[in-house]
Parts: structure tokens; C-alpha cells; sequence
């Protein structure tokens, strides 16, 4: 009997939870692909040529915004922005409204983000066209996950057995609900450290995870350490007590990076707090893979909109 072709055909990108491991497979098989195609003198492919994509954003974006664009564009798509400060959301028109006023323009995929926890989820409900969750609130990030799996292996040449650390604010991160969950189907060994006031209690009891007391313990022999920005704009305050302190005692600095592997992978999701939760020398040192993440950001979506759109035909 012929085994049926894997296809995300029509499938609405909202988390990782959502995705099993043949399904992330798939998706950064295909993003080597697509990252050939950005190689090229002219980055242009006719891949979703007649179809269009709108992109929704409630929060201040640069990275994941734009590579969204960017990403439509190469395979040929027509995308349009949409920010809640430039449309009628400032007018006081709710998000169900706007979904309805995006469908009805007969696009194919809404690109979304959210300050609200399940704010895609609910789009994937109230309209047809392809949801892909762009961030929604602390909740889940699963483009940027997948893209840090694909720099990861990249770099190491596979996933399972790595010893992955991710260090600091976890409890208002969406980027690290997403990489613990996409890491842990892979066959990664997590590791988490950060003040016990940023880690969220439910990862005391997550199979598969540890977490640690001192970043240091969390650091040692690792292969890849993701670092997570101090998100102060989500904070009530009082977390920790100053920026200062949190650098001396859960920043990653040159000393604390000796106690990894010597070929350990270094990452950050950006915007960075530099001297904060990251030092300017690691950031920008042999080690890192942040400006990398950038790029296969670009190639991650590429893919992901040729495996929801078109099943993965090619052009």
C-alpha cells in the first residue's frame, strides 16, 4: 500500500504543539531550498505567483514583519501591511471585524500578531485564509523556533542529542513555549536558567526539561545557548532588582561562556539588551549565530508559505 505524502497543505501555523516531528522536518527541508533561492542574483520565483498575503501586526515588529515580506515577495506573492497604528484599529474597530474585512478582499494568508494569548487561534476560527501566528502575546512564536532549529543545525548538522540552555525570561516569552516544545520533538536535551521570579512554575513538571538554580549549572557543556531579552514592557515590575544586577548574575558574558562547549551556538531571538541579559563581545563574537538567525528567518517562512499555500509545489 503507498504510505500518503506528508503536505501542510491548508494548515494553520498557530504553534509547535500543533506540529509533530516528520511535520518540523518537513519544514526545514524545505527552508534549505528556499534558502538557495535567496542566494541567487535575482530572488525571484514564480512559487506563489496569483496569490496574496496579508500581514497583521498589533506590535512593533522589524525582523519578523519584515522577513514576512520579504518571504511573500520572493516566491512572487502580492503581500500587503497592515499595523494597528496606520488602519482603522485605532478607530476602534475590533479584530474580528478586521478579519472579516481581510477575508473579504479574497487574500490567502494572514500573517498575525498579537498582544493577546490566542488571538491567532481565534482568527483560525472566525475566517478561512491560512493563519499564520506571527507571536501572540507570551503564548507561542513557532517561526522563530523552527528558525532557530534550522540555524542549529546548520551549524552542528543535527538536532537530536544537543544540549540546548535557554537562559532568562522565560515566563514572558513566547519564543522560548515554542523552542522548548519544537527542541524537545526533536530529541534536544533542555536546559533552562533564569531568576525564579521570570520562570514560569509549569516547567518544573514539563518532561524533558530541566531547569536550574544558576545559569551556570544550566551552561555547562552545552552546545547551543539561546539567550532571551529582558522584556520590560511585559513587566509589572519587581521581577528582579536592577539591570545591573541581573547582568552580574544571569547575563551571558565571556567567562560564563568558557564553561560551555568550545564550538557552543549562540543565539538571541533580538531586539538584544546588550550588557543586560548578553554582553556586546559574545553577541557580536566567533560563537554567535544572531545576525545567521536573520537570514534563515527569511528562508523558515519562504518555506512555511509554500508548504500552507501550495503543498509544497514548487515553481
Amino acid at each position: 500500500m503507498e504510505q500518503k505524502k506528508l503536505s501542510l497543505r491548508g494548515k494553520n501555523v498557530l504553534g509547535l504543539a500543533d506540529f509533530s516531528a516528520e511535520e518540523i522536518r518537513l519544514v526545514l527541508d524545505t527552508a534549505k531550498e528556499m534558502k538557495n533561492v535567496m542566494h541567487r542574483d535575482i530572488k525571484k520565483v514564480p512559487t506563489l505567483r496569483g496569490k496574496a498575503i496579508v500581514t497583521l501586526f498589533y506590535e512593533p515588529s522589524t525582523r519578523t514583519r519584515t522577513s514576512f515580506e520579504l518571504a511573500g515577495k520572493y516566491l512572487g506573492a502580492d503581500v500587503v501591511n497592515i499595523t494597528a497604528g496606520s488602519s482603522s484599529i485605532v478607530k476602534g474597530e475590533s479584530l474580528r471585524d478586521t478579519l472579516y474585512t481581510i477575508e473579504a478582499m479574497g487574500v490567502d494568508a494572514i500573517v498575525m500578531r498579537h498582544k493577546a494569548e490566542g488571538a491567532a487561534e481565534y482568527a483560525s476560527r472566525v475566517v478561512s485564509p491560512v493563519i499564520l501566528n506571527a507571536g501572540d502575546g507570551a503564548h507561542a512564536h513557532p517561526s522563530q523556533a523552527l528558525l532557530n532549529l534550522f540555524t542549529i543545525e546548520e551549524h552542528k548538522g543535527r538536532l537530536a542529542g544537543l544540549k540546548v540552555a535557554i537562559l532568562g525570561d522565560v515566563l514572558h516569552s513566547r519564543v522560548a513555549r515554542s523552542d522548548i516544545q519544537g527542541m524537545r520533538k526533536m530529541g534536544m536535551e533542555v536546559h533552562i536558567a533564569g531568576p525564579k521570579t521570570l520562570l514560569p512554575r509549569f516547567l518544573y513538571q514539563e518532561p524533558g526539561v530541566v531547569v536550574h538554580e544558576r545559569i551556570e549549572e544550566a551552561i555547562a557543556d552545552a552546545d547551543v545557548i539561546e539567550v532571551l531579552r529582558i522584556q520590560l514592557e511585559r513587566m509589572k515590575g519587581g521581577l528582579f532588582p536592577t539591570t545591573r544586577e541581573y547582568a552580574r548574575i544571569f547575563g551571558l558574558n565571556n567567562e560564563r561562556l568558557a564553561m560551555a562547549k568550545d564550538d557552543v551556538l549562540v543565539l538571541h531571538p533580538g531586539p538584544m539588551n546588550k550588557g543586560w541579559e548578553i554582553s556586546p563581545f559574545v553577541a557580536y563574537g566567533d560563537n554567535s549565530a544572531i545576525q545567521e538567525e536573520v537570514q534563515n528567518g527569511v528562508a523558515i517562512r519562504m518555506a512555511l508559505y509554500t508548504l500552507v499555500l501550495t503543498g509544497g509545489k514548487q515553481a
